[in-house]
């Protein structure tokens, strides 16, 4: 191989002791907490000892510096061994390791970003290889640096769709930069693993994604040591490792056996640990260091992010917020160079169109694969990268909901944007129109749910969203919506907005963007009757303005009806009903969409399904009539 120089007998034998010392201590950490996965541990050993002592270049006083090569386990059963690879690095003391899964203790059961050399949780089998290939991306194509990306996968989890969604887009963008290892241990949790040794096939498969591949044997330093090297060598192509292991390697009567997958050994661990440490050379400290760093990532500021200008419309115009979300995209990227946005082929529809126009070096089409889109978007945030929004139909990030939720412990800032909600999309039917989204977003530990209104509320959203923590959600609109705001409207998270209201309003009306426009509607019809009705926009649906809206309620008899194109579980009426929960002498009549919709035009489906200005009318009075 070229300019490969095998590393010395000396050093050799080191990195077989080293994976020794790693399956120590992963028997003895899992057996302090009487739980976890130490054979799953085993199989990795000499490929941890590796990677972490021979290939990659990082620093152990900053584990998440910019241009330290990255390191996804995405086994995350097995982090027993990753956190084992840490201590002996000398990030922390061995004798942590004992403390494994203890409640006050940050080595939980699987990885998540509480500990500093993480930079994703993992444990939801198929998805590191997404946030992977999002980092090398990052990598390669916006940082322009020097880091490798190295992901390390179990055989059972190959069965995921997610992982050959990441593996086309590696090969399709050319992450030279990428490799992915395969830890073929043959044995999965309740039975063998489908392609067992069947090393051959995963060969076949990854070669047929466009990978560089290797099959290896997982258990030899030597070889793997030039394979890691060989594939630093390839470019234009990721590379892929298919190592043949063995679950519980080393350990006499469990090596290859089912049955011990999430157990830790017990009363079998003092036979094993004499065995793993009769084949050591050195028990000692190893003195083996990570390679030299490469500084070259850029530095980056992605705080304050701001539109470039203001809003630009009239009062009355007709514009959907989908469209502003496209023209608001590409002023925050005027003003920022790291806001980079992606998007699922349906670019031309959500409008991030707009920003592959403007910055096509900055925007990544992830294609029909949301799942993948969702990791990846996970991995180009990684460690305050870039400012990530990633758009398709709401209705298709349903299916990316494990990704979703993974990202939320993964502490990562995504931000998203799901257009065509609700039966106001009009003839596509029921598989096209969002319906569950805002339960679905609600539902993530520190979420934020943008519903705006019109095209200023919308262009705000997306200011707002790059410069809020955690995953955030702004739900857009297929029609065209009349402009409500100023352009010099002043918008915030958790305050939302009164768009109409007299002195004698009888019911409080809470409405977001199709809605909202239709509970205008209905208040010009009831007042032709004499009933005036207030009527509120909340801008954001979490969290939501519990004090506007409680306030608006005691103004108009505690009598409140909420609209929105969603289903009535976990959306708007759920979130107005838990704002006002311990306010006894407060009513909410919920109008929702009840059941499953079918095509027609989007008139006729918001009339048919209950939240169009006539059932508004027909709701206040129902609730006058009490």
């Amino acid at each position: 191989m070229s300019d490969y120089h095998r590393p010395d007998c000396k050093t050799l034998q080191t990195l077989k002791d080293v994976a020794n010392k790693l399956r120590i201590h992963s028997i003895e950490s899992t057996d302090a907490s009487n739980s976890g996965h130490p054979t799953s541990c085993c199989s990795m050993a000499e490929i941890m000892s590796v990677l972490f002592f021979n290939t990659m270049r990082y620093t152990i006083a900053e584990p998440r510096g910019a241009s330290n090569d990255r390191f996804i386990l995405s086994k995350g059963h097995a982090a027993p061994i990753l956190y084992a690879a840490w201590a002996e690095a000398g990030l922390f003391p061995t004798s942590e390791l004992l403390n494994l899964r203890k409640l006050d203790n940050d080595l939980e059961g699987h990885p998540t970003p509480r500990l500093s050399f993480v930079d994703v949780a993992t444990g939801s089998l198929g998805q590191g290889l997404s946030c992977a290939v999002g980092m090398a991306y990052m990598g390669k194509y916006i940082d322009k640096a020097s880091y490798r990306v190295f992901c390390l996968m179990g055989d059972g989890e190959s069965a995921e769709g997610s992982v050959w969604e990441a593996m086309a887009f590696a090969s399709f963008y050319k992450l030279d930069n990428l490799v992915a290892v395969f830890d073929v241990n043959r044995l999965g949790q309740s039975d063998p693993t489908s392609l067992q040794h069947d090393v051959a096939t995963y060969k076949a498969r990854a070669e047929a994604f466009g990978f560089n591949t290797y099959i290896v044997d997982g258990h030899d330093v030597e070889v793997l040591c030039k394979a890691f090297h060989e594939a630093s060598t390839v470019t234009g192509r990721p590379t892929c490792l298919v190592a043949k292991t063995f679950k519980g390697k080393g350990i006499p009567g469990i090596e290859d056996q089912m049955n011990w997958h999430g157990k830790a050994l017990g009363k079998e661990s003092a036979n094993a640990l004499k065995a793993i440490k009769d084949n050591m050379s050195n028990q000692g400290p190893h003195g083996l260091k990570p390679g030299a760093v490469v500084d070259d990532a850029p530095a980056v500021n992605i705080k304050n992010v701001a539109l470039s200008e203001p809003p630009n419309y009239k009062k009355g115009q007709t514009v959907a917020t989908r469209a502003a979300y496209g023209t608001a995209l590409v002023k925050i990227g005027k003003n920022n160079n790291r806001v980079v946005a992606m998007d699922g082929d349906v670019k031309n529809s959500t409008f991030s169109i707009k920003f592959k126009e403007a910055f096509p070096d900055r925007f990544i089409e992830c294609f029909i694969a949301e799942q993948n889109l969702i990791g990846t978007g996970i991995g180009v945030a990684c460690r305050d990268r870039a400012v990530v929004f990633i758009s398709t139909f709401a209705c298709f990030l349903s299916r990316g909901f494990d990704q979703i939720r993974m990202g939320a412990i993964s502490q990562t800032n995504v931000n998203f944007v799901g257009s065509h909600a609700g039966v106001s999309i009009g003839e596509d039917g029921p598989s096209q129109m969002a319906l569950e989204d805002i339960s679905m977003f609600r539902s993530i530990p520190g979420s934020t749910v943008f519903y705006p209104s019109d095209a200023v509320s919308c262009e705000r959203a997306v200011e707002l969203a790059a410069n809020t923590p955690g995953v955030t959600f702004i739900r857009t609109s297929r029609p065209n919506s009349a402009v409500l705001y100023d352009n010099n409207e002043p918008f915030a998270v958790g305050k939302g907005k009164i768009v109409r209201e007299s002195a004698n309003d009888a019911v409080t009306v809470i409405g977001c963007c199709v809605t909202l426009e239709e509970a205008l509607k209905a208040a010009d019809k009831l007042a032709i009757d004499g009933i005036k009705i207030k009527v509120v926009d909340p801008f954001t649906v979490k969290p939501i303005d519990a004090e506007l809206i409680i306030k608006c309620a005691r103004a108009t008899g505690g009598k409140i009806i909420t609209v929105e194109d969603h289903y009535p579980f976990g959306g708007l009426g759920e979130a107005v009903c838990s704002a006002v929960s311990e306010c006894r002498d407060i009513t909410v009549k919920k109008l929702a969409v009840q059941d499953i919709p079918r095509s027609g035009k989007s008139a006729e489906l918001i009339e048919r399904f209950g939240i169009s200005a006539n059932c508004i009318v027909k709701a206040v009075n129902q609730i006058l009539s009490q």
